[in-house]
């Protein structure tokens, strides 16, 4: 078997795919995976890991303000929002590292870059040294998936967040908008409004959390009123107007615009697959809504061409 030929090329290295390539390994593929940006992906670098590291830290704030509650007695309770970010980070970093060692550990092969599949069996990497041609029988995309970006209301790192600006602040808001209540948006609403941010969540569908059950629904908004949140359902944003340190949002609701000033927005409308530049098209691969189309077994519509993950449709998130 030639250097660069493997039983196995899995393109993204997220849950999804350090999984499948550690399993192939273990199951005595020789197997290689690709990735351009993170080890451990989304989930892990910029998702799940240290958005509920944040909430840990939020959590244990709020139990501290509650201690008389449970007999306890403290004084002076405050946060440092740069040591929470910090902490965050951190664990996210520990994890990374340690997707790297759980790799090596299995005999998997690891490269960083951008992969294009050129033709059945075939993958072109870019990486910093150049160009790599790797060959395999089954080829595993696991690219995952990023945020959607609606027009006028994309993220610009100052007034308006995407999860990468809201994971790593440059403020601490005073009076939040978070648009979307999915797991993305409910999370950071939670989080900012448990420090002490005046929140509010507006959601398109008639609940919170639409893709979980409705009694689950229920509940969570229940909660999240309890501690001060606004919620608006059935309510959408048509347009922010980007001030200087303000951002205006024109907001319907039963047919009627008003008008609210933030001086922060999250945008959390869902997420579009990575699709793009990976060859797909050319190759004859079915993509539906940016998501791949596969069957119950995962495979696309092309022989030896497998898609897994987020960048296969729903239900998303790591914990699918």
């Amino acid at each position: 078997m030639a250097d660069n030929a493997y039983d196995v090329i899995v393109i993204g290295a997220g849950p999804g795919g350090y999984v499948a390539a550690i399993r192939a390994a273990q199951l005595g593929l020789k197997t290689i995976v690709v990735e351009r940006e993170h080890m451990g992906g989304i989930c892990l670098n910029w998702g799940c890991i240290p958005t509920k590291a944040m909430l840990r830290s939020s959590e244990v704030y709020h139990l501290m303000q509650r201690a008389k509650e449970f007999g306890l007695s403290a004084q002076g309770i405050d946060y440092d929002l740069d040591a929470v970010v910090a902490r965050s980070r951190a664990i996210a970093k520990q994890l990374n590292g340690g997707v790297s060692h759980l790799l090596k550990k299995n005999k998997v092969t690891a490269l960083m870059g951008a992969a294009t599949i050129t033709a059945p069996g075939q993958v072109l990497v870019k990486t910093a040294k150049g160009d790599e041609t790797l060959s395999a029988k089954h080829i595993i995309i696991a690219t995952g998936a990023r945020a959607r970006e609606l027009p006028g209301l994309e993220g610009d790192g100052d007034l308006v967040w995407t999860y990468k600006t809201a994971l790593t602040p440059p403020h601490m808001p005073k009076k939040l908008l978070v648009i979307g209540s999915g797991a993305i948006g409910i999370e950071f609403a939670n989080f900012y409004n448990t420090l002490g941010v005046d929140t509010t969540v507006v959601e398109v569908m008639d609940r919170v959390m639409p893709v979980e059950d409705a009694e689950i629904s229920a509940f969570a908004q229940k909660a999240f009123e309890k501690q001060g949140m606004k919620i608006r359902t059935k309510t959408m944003v048509k347009q922010l107007d980007r001030g200087k340190g303000s951002v205006t949002a024109h907001i319907e609701q039963n047919g009627k615009v008003t008008t609210e000033v933030f001086d922060t927005v999250i945008s959390a409308v869902g997420i579009v697959g990575n699709v793009e530049n990976l060859g797909l098209e050319a190759l004859g691969v079915e993509v539906d809504r940016t998501h791949i189309t596969t069957d119950a077994y995962c495979r696309t519509a092309v022989a030896g061409v497998y898609a897994i993950g987020d960048v296969a449709g729903a239900p998303w998130l790591a914990h699918k």
